[in-house]
């Protein structure tokens, strides 16, 4: 693999970053080096695909210059009658007149090596999101149909160049079969936070092993959990650096944001994704494996949203948040921004009309922006826009293959300190899922729910208290007046660095009950779509995987050690318990990351796999290898593993390898984790740690259900899973098997930690919370 030199993000240009050799699977497009981003003269177009201006710079010829691409998307996939698989890729290009067509067509099953005779030939034309006198952002939508088998199909693009060389490859990614469940890979905290050692940490090489891996078994699906870029940049070497240099609050706080800075803005943002998505092995990724993302804070700027009301209400951090969301829906989503974003100089921009900022006739000057584009089916879009974007939140549904739902919420757009999300917009997701499961007729078996942050974590009650006390305003005043303590203190709205990301999270105590009714909801929803079985097969059990971060560096292992001592049962009401569960059983590749004693938390880069287990183990029931005395022999401590799929969760555990998916867990799922082992390493060398989700089996159909919080510091990002029971007419009920939840019935728990009838009463309190908490 050749070297990849990760270059500052800065305001005029971008660097490029070197070729990645084609592999023996697929071919991989040369990187494109970027020239000075200058603004130049209007573009000259016809008809109702015609930008305002003139100018002599667009290409008349059949081929395009290409700045960044080919980014490949899952749109979603549907069962109706035919099944079909709907994604997108985005390219973008230098101006032009001729849109590209893409050529796809499909290559056969995976692991043949015999070409297709399928017909399924197309050609898509593109179509043109946006498109200003630097860059034009085309969009091919495509829809291909699901056939019995796991297929590779292959995508090309005539005409791209960069550096008047022809792109030579085509690009491959693979759609699943009918009856098959996705592959999933899972990341977040996808760059590095303003400060990182750049010498310590040598760029994104996990991506490296994520290719790997991918060239070895498939994945269908990469799902990003938020952050996939950092623009922190820009207050150190942006636009916003003289802003942040301000040292009057009030004067930061009340500071204009015009158009000429919202340019400014935009240039920088713009610039940061070219370069980002430009870095290989990342960008390698891109192009073959299907995308779906939500946004977090870094896609913006760090802690946005999490600071005091009144900060966040600042026209600057309003104004970089129109421009963040532009480039977040065109990189990440592939649709049309709003036509215009926040400045204080257009006054029409500065409050949502119909649901986006009012249109400023400088903006769209030698503009063009595709209007009246259709949502996506996958879009939940919230009814109103966010307190400091003025847009509303765009939450996800969709199908990750024949049993697997997914739904990723946006918890950016609608957040402050003292709520994620509005309650209509949980209504709004909570009425979707309803109608998609009910619709499935029961196929749907796993629902898999992306969130920013985790909503199960362990308590830091006691650090907000300390860092929100009337103890840290003396050191608040000798740092505004002297300077003293610098670090402790963020740039924006004076308080307590840390606090933004403590804020961020659910378990943070303004968020309690939100987390509560959050978690009661997905467990009623559970309930109202599964077999209430008795005993431990409760409609309560949840999973909640952490995985955190695939290439910004991880705290100290002081941090992670200091999590793994807090890690209690704690209480979410009277009826469920959570916990972490032992996983981490060595130091990946004998390097010491945390300490020995320390089985819940890893300070290291990393990523997770989900793969559906698909064929059982010779006898039928269990994880090879595991025999049910082992768990029988287990002590009932409340953190101990419950079925078989836990026991020896770890390295030594079948799912580990995320390739193999032999656990024999049928019908549920194998999760892995694959922690970096030397940072130092460009290969991106991986220790992988797995364990596999719980079945039940009756008569003509599977049940399974997983459990477990894994938490791999830091903790940015979670999938939460849980699985819809529907038994058959005639299913009778099987042997009772022992087990245990992360969001746990505590009914069925003798075992669990005495409460006091102070706490009973407490859980019992609408919007009082637990003291066990």
């Amino acid at each position: 693999m050749a070297d990849t030199t990760i270059q500052p993000p800065h305001q005029w240009y971008v660097e490029s970053s070197a070729k990645l050799p084609p592999s023996s699977e697929t071919r991989i497009l040369p990187n494109c080096p970027m020239r000075k981003l200058m603004r130049t003269p209007g573009v000259s177009q016809n008809g109702d695909y015609a930008a305002h201006g003139a100018g002599d710079v667009t290409n008349n010829s059949n081929s395009f210059e290409l700045i960044s691409g080919p980014l490949i998307n899952l749109k979603n996939m549907h069962y109706e009658s035919a099944p079909v698989w709907h994604g997108s890729v985005l390219i973008v290009t230098k101006p032009t007149q001729q849109k590209p067509l893409l050529h796809l067509h499909q290559l056969g099953p995976v692991g043949s090596q015999s070409q297709s005779q399928s017909q399924s030939n197309q050609t898509v034309e593109g179509l043109k999101l946006y498109e200003d006198p630097d860059k034009a952002f085309w969009r091919f939508s495509l829809a291909v149909p699901v056939e019995s088998y796991e297929a590779r199909w292959e995508y090309d693009i005539p005409g791209l160049y960069n550096s008047s060389e022809s792109v030579k490859a085509p690009w491959e990614f693979v759609v699943p079969a009918e009856e098959q469940s996705m592959r999933i890979m899972f990341h977040s905290c996808n760059g590095f936070s303003v400060g990182t050692d750049m010498d310590a940490w040598l760029g994104p090489n996990l991506w490296n092993d994520v290719l790997r891996v991918h060239g070895e078994r498939p994945f269908h699906v990469m799902v990003g959990g938020g952050d996939q870029i950092y623009n922190d940049g820009i207050r150190v070497d942006g636009p916003l650096k003289p802003w942040t240099a301000i040292g009057n609050p009030h004067k930061r706080r009340t500071h204009d944001f015009d158009n000429k800075m919202r340019a400014d803005c935009d240039e920088y943002y713009y610039a940061n994704y070219v370069r980002w998505y430009n870095t290989e092995p990342f960008r390698a990724a891109n192009g073959r494996i299907p995308q779906v993302n939500i946004w977090d804070d870094h896609d913006i700027i760090d802690g946005f949203g999490s600071y005091t009301d009144h900060f966040m209400k600042c026209a600057v951090f309003r104004g970089i948040g129109g421009v963040a969301f532009k480039y977040y829906c065109l990189f990440q989503h592939h649709v049309a921004p709003p036509k215009s974003t926040f400045t204080t100089d257009a006054p029409q921009t500065m409050h949502a009309v119909n649901g986006t900022s009012g249109v400023d006739p400088r903006q769209v000057e030698n503009v063009y922006v595709l209007e009246n584009q259709e949502e996506d089916d996958s879009w939940i879009t919230g009814k109103r826009p966010g307190p400091y974007v003025e847009e509303r939140s765009r939450s996800l549904y969709m199908r990750f293959g024949k049993r697997i739902g997914f739904v990723g919420l946006d918890a950016r757009t609608e957040r402050t300190r003292h709520q994620v999300n509005y309650p209509d917009t949980y209504k709004l997701i909570f009425d979707r899922l309803e109608s998609e499961i009910s619709a499935s007729n029961g196929d749907i078996k796993h629902l898999v729910v992306l969130l920013g942050v985790p909503i199960a974590y362990p308590r830091l009650a006691w650090l907000e208290n300390i860092l929100t006390s009337p103890l840290i305003a003396p050191i608040r005043l000798l740092n505004k007046r002297f300077g003293v303590a610098g670090g402790l203190f963020n740039e924006f709205d004076g308080q307590v660095d840390l606090l933004d990301d403590l804020d961020d999270h659910y378990t943070a105590r303004q968020h309690k009950r939100e987390r509560r009714e959050l978690v009661q909801r997905l467990q009623e929803l559970a309930r109202a779509h599964s077999l209430n079985l008795s005993g431990e097969n409760d409609h309560r059990f949840i999973v909640n995987v952490v995985s955190s971060a695939i290439t910004n560096k991880p705290p100290p292992k002081a941090v992670a050690n200091l999590l793994a001592r807090r890690n209690k049962i704690h209480r979410l009401d009277r009826t469920c318990d959570e916990t972490l569960m032992p996983f981490f059983d060595k130091q990946p590749g004998g390097i010491e990351k945390s300490a020995t004693w320390n089985k819940v938390t890893m300070p290291s880069r990393n990523f997770a796999i989900l793969t559906e287990a698909v064929a059982p183990t010779a006898n039928g029931d269990g994880v090879v290898g595991i025999e049910t005395s082992k768990l029988a022999s287990l002590p009932k401590d409340g953190h101990a593993p419950l079925h078989k799929g836990e026991v020896e969760a770890g390295s030594t555990h079948s799912a580990a390898d995320g390739i193999s998916s032999n656990s024999g867990m049928y019908g549920g799922l194998d999760v892995a984790i694959r922690v970096e082992i030397d940072p130092q390493n460009r290969e991106g060398a991986t220790e992988g740690y797995g364990f596999s989700s719980k079945w039940r089996k009756i008569p003509y159909l599977i049940f399974s259900e997983i459990r477990v919080i894994i938490t791999i510091f830091p903790a940015k990002a979670n999938l939460i899973f849980f699985t819809f029971i529907v038994p058959p007419l005639t299913a009778t009920e099987g042997p009772p098997v022992s087990s245990r939840h992360s969001f746990r019935s505590r009914k069925s728990h003798a075992e669990s930690r005495p409460t006091s009838r102070e706490q009973a009463v407490a859980a019992e309190q609408p919007g009082r919370p637990s003291t066990a908490l």
